[in-house]
């Protein structure tokens, strides 16, 4: 099975590097917009990767589960954070979640999140 650290670097180095080169400008705005959506306001900086992490899982977007994953645990998620998260999007989104879902938990193995 493949490392999803690896994935989600091999991912972030080919989209972002390409079309940071292929698109800079359109890139520098949505990088300013993402920065600004997901500074801490009403809700924390986790709870927002959190909520992000639901709506990747429901979305089935390989990309955003492995990145939102990893930033929840950057913004100081816990694991029974992360498992709740997940818990809520499959209870939303049923078998869509529930299929991406080994994902989230493969990665928290591999950055050893206890």
């Amino acid at each position: 099975m493949e490392s999803q650290l690896e994935l989600l670097g091999d991912i972030t180095k080919y989209a972002t590097g390409y079309n940071k080169e292929a698109q800079p400008d359109i890139m520098a705005a949505y990088s300013a917009h993402r920065d600004e959506v997901y500074k801490a306001g009403a809700l924390s900086h986790k709870i927002k990767r959190l909520i992000a992490l639901g709506i990747a899982l429901r979305a089935g977007c390989t990309a955003c589960i492995l990145f939102q994953t990893k930033m929840a645990v950057e913004a100081g998620a816990t694991k029974d954070e992360i498992t709740e998260a997940v818990s809520v999007a499959v209870a939303m989104a049923g078998s869509t979640a529930l299929g991406w879902s080994w994902r989230v938990g493969r990665l928290l193995e591999e950055l050893d999140v206890r």
